[in-house]
């Protein structure tokens, strides 16, 4: 071993010196053992042992290169005998060249060595969505220099606060960002440090019965929009469609007029010339427009940049139930306007769910009933995936923890010390981000910092189940859902209190939920899972707290790029458990589920469930178990196979609100007709 020691560096491809590390040679040996169903592990460290005694001869004294150390490996396998082994290594080591190649494609040949731990589907979103371009839209940022960018600004709101020196903040928030176990919102990745500097995931502006009211929002939101921001609107104050305006000559365009104009601005301006503009919008049940309203995108082609939801009251639920009579409101004087039967309306939510996947549905006296800070007034909107209700004018910053980097590398449980690390350091980052931000206006700055709402989420967490062999859709798989955001809301709100008394409490924290309870806190809110679409990408892992789509699947990115994505986990198992082959693979893809593939195991069936294995009812149990630790809201999906039927989507909707939850959207797969993730065939 002594001899062995010598050999103590490696000459990485950009020329580069790092650490030899044997180890990672007999891995590499065992890796393509498995893929050719080699079951003999000590074999294959044996042989990657003799691989660095080799080594150690041929190069005495010397530093070789990896593609010295990988000559050595192919002629060692082939000298001794393992042809196969041999052939699967070989293929490997293309494969990886042939991704270099196409990173350098995607960022260029000088950008090779900074790319991280990126994929290369990572960087052609890092690419679209988040690393600086000059003016000719060239990339002139690498992902080790964006990372560097965001935990320096990030960090220097530390300075805010008395601090004389930011460098080891600074350090952690990148350490904790390269190694993928927290990821901000993609807005915070594209704009920190950057002279728009708009650093919030969400917003809700308010929308006055007015047009100076209603054309100052929308000069607002075109910004907002233009910087990456997602934006919530509650149309409800809007007076219905004919009805009286001032002076009583003209009657009123009515709430869905000026949606189809807000939404052909978010069409005009893509976010900071990446995409379309992300917007919700929100209409509340007792509104005279509300037939309108619910069937509005059952034609296709329209509102195609807004998610809407309908804010339904607990009163409505209740004649729902009943088979009762319902009012609809003037919604300035509130005067009774019209009956209808609850059922009726009900039944129109339920069918235009079934065709399109809209609308989605915001409990807003639950909401309501779990708002820190009433004394502000009512919520009446959300982000625009629901995960964050806000006040008008509030904005929110996101972030996530990676909970797959947090699983032990035995698999055996999750590191509880690392996770708690980890969200503190987290809760300080997206709270620094509050003083790090630019605002568009005075009063969304105000509104902002008066609370300082920030949302610390999950991804990753299907994945995560499947590494500790628990099923998504079992008691265990709730009991695992309480206890992690039991543990991250603890952790979380303990850090927010220690942060309170170094910095003060949020300004309007006197009169607020926490105030009553006598808990000095320095964010009003501090959780909420969002979908995590762009993050997860990055990271490679299942998005937010949903199951996985499929095993493997085909995805649309950055509006048309598409590729087939598999679960590495799952390939991971298969080769361990030897029942891994190419051909499997691509009888998964075509279908996603591999509950009826009779030659993998049933325990392995069992823990790699997908979203349409899953019942709509167990999509509902696992959001109300996160849902009680999450002081925001969870952003959640319940998807349903392509032949749900309505009443299906009745008791869905229906369950989530008896089970607590803030809102729910349900889809029915195929109903899209642009479907940002598929399978082979439809189910």
């Amino acid at each position: 071993m002594a001899k062995i020691s010598k050999l103590s560096r490696v000459k990485k491809r950009g020329g580069e010196l790092v650490p030899f590390r044997p180890r990672k040679i007999k891995e590499a040996i065992w890796n393509a053992a498995q893929s050719v169903a080699g079951k003999d592990k000590d074999l294959a460290y044996s042989i990657g042992q003799e691989v660095v005694k080799s080594l150690q001869s041929k190069y005495p004294g010397a530093v070789p290169s990896v593609e010295d150390i990988q000559d050595v490996v192919e002629k060692s396998l082939v000298e001794g005998g393992h042809y196969r082994t041999a052939k699967a290594y070989i293929l490997f080591r293309h494969e990886r060249e042939k991704e270099r190649t196409e990173q350098e494609f995607v960022l260029g040949e000088s950008f090779k060595e900074s790319n991280l731990n990126f994929s290369t589907y990572a960087l052609e979103v890092l690419k679209g969505r988040c690393l600086l371009k000059d003016h000719s839209g060239n990339v002139i940022e690498t992902p080790q220099r964006l990372l560097k960018r965001v935990s320096k600004a990030v960090a220097g709101a530390e300075r805010d606060y008395g601090s004389k020196s930011t460098r080891k903040t600074e350090a952690e928030f990148y350490d904790m960002m390269k190694n993928l176990q927290f990821l901000p919102g993609s807005p915070l990745l594209s704009n920190a440090g950057t002279p728009m500097n708009q650093l919030s995931s969400c917003l809700v502006l308010p929308i006055e019965d007015s047009i100076s009211g209603i054309f100052g929002t929308l000069q607002i939101a075109a910004l907002v929009n233009k910087n990456g921001g997602g934006t919530g609107f509650s149309f409800t104050r809007l007076r219905g469609r004919r009805g009286v305006v001032a002076g009583g000559a003209d009657t009123a365009a009515g709430p869905l007029a000026f949606m189809d104009i807000f939404d052909s601005s978010a069409n005009a301006i893509k976010q900071g010339g990446r995409r379309k503009g992300a917007n919700m919008g929100i209409l509340r049940i007792d509104h005279p427009d509300i037939f309108d309203f619910i069937s509005s995108k059952n034609r296709p082609g329209r509102l195609t940049n807004f998610n809407i939801s309908v804010a339904i009251t607990d009163a409505f639920m209740k004649a729902v139930l009943k088979d009762g009579k319902f009012n609809l409101l003037d919604p300035n004087t509130k005067k009774k306007l019209r009956e209808v039967r609850a059922k009726d309306l009900f039944d129109l939510i339920v069918h235009s769910a079934w065709l399109t996947g809209d609308p989605g549905i915001v409990f807003i006296d639950q909401i309501n009933n779990k708002h820190t800070c009433k004394h502000l007034g009512e919520l009446e909107a959300t982000s625009p995936c629901g995960e964050v209700p806000l006040l008008p004018n509030e904005s929110c910053n996101l972030g996530s923890i990676n909970l797959v980097s947090m699983v032990k590398p035995d698999w055996s449980d999750l590191d509880w010390s690392l996770l708690r690390q980890t969200v503190q350091k987290a809760v300080r980052f997206l709270d620094n981000s509050l003083d790090a931000a630019s605002y568009a206006s005075h009063d969304i700055e105000f509104a902002t910092k008066s609370t300082r709402k920030i949302g610390l989420g999950i991804f990753g967490f299907a994945d995560m189940l499947y590494m500790l062999g628990i099923k998504y859709d079992s008691k265990k798989g709730l009991a695992m859902a309480e206890k992690l955001m039991k543990y991250i809301k603890d952790t979380a709100y303990n850090t927010s209190e220690i942060l309170a008394k170094d910095r003060g409490t949020f300004p309007a924290w006197e009169g607020s939920i926490h105030h009553k309870n006598k808990r000095r806190m320095r964010n009003a809110t501090c959780l909420a899972i969002a979908p995590t679409g762009t993050i997860s990408i990055l990271a490679d892992v299942s998005s937010g707290c949903e199951p996985n789509f499929a095993i493997s699947y085909v995805m649309t990115v950055l509006d048309n790029s598409r590729f087939v994505y598999t679960n590495p986990i799952f390939e991971k198992i298969a080769m361990d458990q030897g029942f891994y082959s190419p051909s499997l693979m691509a009888d998964i893809a075509k279908i996603g589920s591999i509950q009826n593939f009779k030659n993998i195991p049933k325990k392995i069936k069992d823990v790699f469930v997908t979203s349409l294995d899953i019942s709509p009812e167990w999509h509902i149990k696992v959001q109300a178990a996160l849902q009680k630790y999450v002081d925001n809201s969870v952003s959640k999906t319940a998807n349903l196979r392509n032949t749900a039927t309505l009443k299906q989507i009745n008791d869905t909707l229906i369950l989530a609100w008896k089970s607590g939850c803030k809102g729910i959207t349900v889809y029915r797969e195929g109903s899209h007709p642009h479907q940002v993730i598929s399978t082979g065939e439809r189910r």
